[in-house]
Parts: C-alpha cells; structure tokens; sequence
C-alpha cells in the first residue's frame, strides 16, 4: 500500500497550486450565451465538489482547510458574484442543469441565492426537464444532485444504472480514455463521490477490482495524468482499494515543483489563462484523489491495528 505521507502531500501541493492561481476561477460575463456562457462555470462546480469532499472526509490538515473555505469564498463572492451569477445562467438557459450542478454543493456548504432555489424548484416540476437528452452517466448524476437538493428524481435514480456503460460491464479492453471517463463518474454518483463504497452494486465492484488495476497501468505507462487521478479516485471508491504504490509514485512524481498536475505529459506552454484552462482540472483530481486515498489508507491502518 501507498505511503499515506506521498498522498497527502500531492494534495496539500495541489491546493497550495489552486489558491495561487484563484483568479483563473472566471467567467465571461459579455460573451454571447449562443456560444457559450455557462461553460465557464465548469471549473467552479468542480472545484466546490472537492471542497465538499475535503470537509466532508476530515483528513484535511489546518492549512488545507483553510485554503479551501477561503477558495470557496472567492470563488462564491467574486466569481460567481454571491450567486447572483447562477441566478443569471437560469434566465439565459432554463433548461440547462449547469447553473443547479453548480451550486447544489455551494448549498452544502453553507451558501445561498434564494433566487436560485426557487427557480430550480420551478423548473423541476417541467417537463422539459425530465425529458432532457442527455447520456445516460450525467442524467445519473443529474438524478443525484436532485435528490440531495430534496427534489424526487425524474426518472428514478434506481432506473438509470442499468443504460450506463459500467453497469453493463462490457468487453475491458474496448475501453477508450471517454469511456473511461464516464466509468469514473458512474462510480461517483453511486457512492456519493466516495462516501459510500458499500453502495457500488456488487457485480460492478467485483468487475472494477478485476479490470480496474490493468487500465491504471495502462494509463500510467501513457502519461495521462488527468484520467489516472481520476480512476485512482475510483480504486478509492472501491469496497477495497489497492492505493496501488506504483502507480500512486508515477502519479506523483509527475506532478509540478509548484503543485500543478499536468494532463498528460509534460506541463503546457502558453499564456497563464490558457495554462490553467488546461491544468486546472488534473490539479483538482489530483486535491481529490488525495484526500480520499488519504483517508481510505487511514482507515485500512487503523482495521489492521485493532
């Protein structure tokens, strides 16, 4: 197993990283909503469901906690604009999920735009909103958010594992880097993003704890340090993770003196703005990959101990 020293410390780095380069949490206020708005609320949504699992898994130490609330607060009062920013996304594009995404986890945490929550209330109760195309991982994960906001999931969340491509558990080899992207997310919603390992179907965890070791190898040996994180994140998840040491080191290793996490490769050359559109997202993985492993290590120890 993995020192839980070389974990933590990819963490600690990664968000030392994040703090540093806050203002690249922005959005584009004036550009035409045809092309685009909402899609710069992405990094932000995903940097709150780190924050939300940082607290939640508790094996953050003083500094970590710290700059995570105080990225939350940034992010909450000059990005998004005290959420008035979210409440403008709805008016611009009712339907789209990409304002409540966001903000489900801001709530979580303790902030609040009124406008916001009755306009999703609202909008829920269309029908147009459950007749939404969208494949069949992110209208899972849709399903979830709805129920942790207090909203009944329409359809069902028990109904939507079987379409996703995991549940099916097809041929291992016939996986490509956005099949694998969407295996690891099927595994978030069904855990909770890891909260939960014992909620993973029992033929899914038997099939991930058969196939999963062989594509982190395979994406080890690749460099593709973005998916890595992400499927070290699943192992995590599992009913019982690997933390595998040889790849937790690659891992590691390929991360920046200065906490970046490229996402394959080398680290990107180019103006700061365009860097960090490129490594911000490894750099959150890697905070996350972190602080579950983290913890999952702690707790193996702490079994063994007792």
């Amino acid at each position: 197993m993995t020192d839980t020293r070389l974990m933590h410390t990819v963490g600690v780095r990664a968000l030392e990283w994040l703090w540093a380069h806050r203002d690249g949490f922005r959005l584009e206020p004036d550009v035409d909503p045809e092309i685009g708005f909402l899609e710069r609320f992405k990094p932000v949504g995903e940097l709150a469901l780190i924050c939300r699992v940082l607290f939640r898994e508790g094996v953050a130490g003083s500094r970590q906690a710290d700059l995570a609330r105080r990225l939350l607060d940034h992010t909450w009062r000059h990005t998004l604009d005290g959420g008035r920013m979210l409440a403008r996304g709805q008016r611009i594009e009712p339907m789209s999920p990409i304002p409540f995404e966001v903000y489900l986890p801001y709530k979580e945490l303790g902030y609040s735009e009124p406008e916001v929550e009755r306009a999703t209330v609202l909008y829920h109760r269309l029908e147009s909103w459950s007749a939404l195309e969208l494949d069949p991982t992110r209208r899972l994960g849709l399903a979830a958010f709805q129920r942790r906001f207090g909203l009944t999931p329409r359809p069902p969340e028990a109904d939507l594992v079987a379409p996703t491509w995991l549940a099916r558990r097809p041929e291992p080899w016939t996986v490509s880097g956005h099949i694998a992207y969407d295996v690891t997310h099927t595994v978030f919603h069904l855990t909770d993003w890891g909260a939960h390992p014992e909620a993973l179907p029992p033929d899914i965890a038997d099939y991930l704890a058969t196939w999963l070791p062989v594509w982190i190898d395979d994406w080890l040996d690749l460099k593709r340090w973005d998916l890595l994180g992400e499927l070290l994140v699943v192992d995590a998840c599992l009913p019982r993770p690997t933390l595998d040491e040889r790849a937790w080191a690659g891992f590691a290793a390929a991360q920046q003196p200065d906490g970046a996490m490229p996402a394959v490769r080398a680290m990107p050359e180019g103006e700061p703005d365009e860097v960090f559109d490129i490594v911000y997202h490894p750099t959150l993985v890697a905070a996350f990959a972190s602080l579950l492993a983290t913890s999952r290590a702690l707790t193996e120890l702490t079994h063994a101990t007792s």
